[in-house]
């Protein structure tokens, strides 16, 4: 595939002044404040984060939002990642695909407004960029496609999907599914005014024990050039990942509109064990190997614009240490121009195991830490009811030891 670097648009954005910082948000006044990405993922999967169950009124769900929003900028946030496409869904009236059950309790029922509409819109009234958050491959966290919207894609295309882990996953493998979920969620972006494109951790799935991802007659049809399975899945996503660049910068090339495009892997790329260009890891999950993202190469080739590894584990963990996984992503980064954020695990603080997670000043220290390699340009809280609820006052903390004042994404 050719090279394609997202910066190189970006430079020419960026000469094009004011008017394409993010669209709509607020332009902090005399230029003083820092530039430093402080996120929060919002999840919407099973209802984690938003709405907060099923079947809440419009008003009700417009609330909820609302406060997450404030929330957020309470805590001198700056960046929220909306995740509008959870199960091969959506929460904007799609040309693709139907609306996600957990606005309304079942898939394809009009909740009688438009989040996504309302989202960006409250948003960039706070200053907030708002980044869309896809996931590309998942459909469904069953394996029944009757219970699927009538209109659904997948009963039109059944052989679209591969049932896996109790879920359904659309066959990465297939080029024309590759090409439906690109349109599927690019549709958003031609819509709405949204500053980024987030894709999350999940590619081929998640290995289970004892299971395998059938996808033999794709591998029969289109894996003829490749030695392994595992590098034409590989290739599969590298495709996903270089195109969905590539039709983000033609787009805003003739928009006049700079979308900016990142990722959130899991965080081991490989161990070294495995690779000697991987960390000094010893986890059980390797991106390159099982989920066949092969997250380096994406940075390496500059077709990301930033990547938010999720570094999930405290200082001094002896199966993938935080101290070891933040250099190692700063050196990949470094000479690419692709802004490196570091995935915090808010969610973990309170924990009993590791014991380090009981300590509220954990966070705080990672921020420290970090603040030793010039790459990190920001950290990604997850996700945001814990922000909210705060349960040790371990984002306190953080917010007291290094958001004193405000900054720009």
């Amino acid at each position: 595939m050719k090279r394609i670097t997202r910066r190189g648009f970006a430079v020419a954005a960026l000469g094009a002044a004011s008017s394409l910082l993010t669209a709509g948000a607020a332009v902090p006044s005399g230029g003083t404040e820092r530039r430093e990405m402080r996120g929060v993922w919002l999840a919407t999967v099973g209802n984690l984060d938003w709405p907060s169950r099923a079947k809440l009124t419009p008003a009700e769900q417009q609330r909820e939002l609302r406060a997450h929003f404030d929330t957020a900028v309470r805590h001198r946030l700056n960046t929220v990642f909306l995740q509008v496409r959870p199960t091969a869904d959506a929460l904007w009236p799609s040309r693709y695909e139907p609306w996600s059950q957990y606005l309304t309790g079942q898939q394809g029922r009009d909740p009688g407004w438009n989040p996504l509409d309302f989202a960006v819109r409250e948003a960039h009234r706070r200053g907030l960029e708002l980044h869309a958050w896809f996931n590309p491959y998942r459909v469904a966290n069953h394996t029944d496609p009757e219970r699927l919207s009538p209109d659904h894609p997948v009963r039109r295309h059944p052989d679209w999907v591969v049932p896996y882990g109790g879920k359904l996953y659309y066959n990465p493998g297939l080029p024309e599914v590759r090409g439906f979920v690109q349109d599927a969620m690019l549709d958003a972006v031609e819509h709405y005014p949204v500053d980024g494109v987030h894709f999350d951790d999940y590619f081929y799935p998640y290995p289970v024990a004892g299971e395998s991802f059938d996808d033999d007659d794709a591998f029969d049809a289109h894996g003829g050039d490749f030695e392994t399975r595992g590098a034409w899945r590989r290739d599969n996503i590298d495709r996903l990942i270089h195109e969905t660049a590539r039709r983000l910068d033609r787009g805003g090339r003739q928009e006049g509109r700079r979308v900016r495009f990142g990722v959130s892997p899991f965080a081991v790329w490989r161990n070294a064990a495995s690779d000697p260009l991987g960390s000094r890891t010893q986890a059980g999950v390797q991106t390159y190997d099982d989920l066949f993202a092969d997250t380096r190469r994406w940075v390496r080739e500059g077709w990301l614009d930033y990547v938010v590894p999720q570094v999930y584990w405290p200082l001094g963990s002896k199966a993938a240490d935080y101290a070891e996984l933040v250099p190692w992503w700063a050196r990949t980064v470094d000479g690419t121009g692709v802004e490196l954020y570091i995935g915090e695990a808010l969610y973990k603080q309170g924990d009993a195991e590791p014991a380090a997670w009981q300590d509220p000043a954990e966070l705080s220290r990672h921020l420290t830490f970090a603040r030793r390699y010039s790459q990190v340009g920001g950290h990604v809280y997850f996700s945001a009811k814990d922000v909210a609820k705060d349960r040790v006052g371990a984002m306190a903390r953080v917010v007291r030891d290094h958001y004193g004042g405000a900054a720009r994404p």
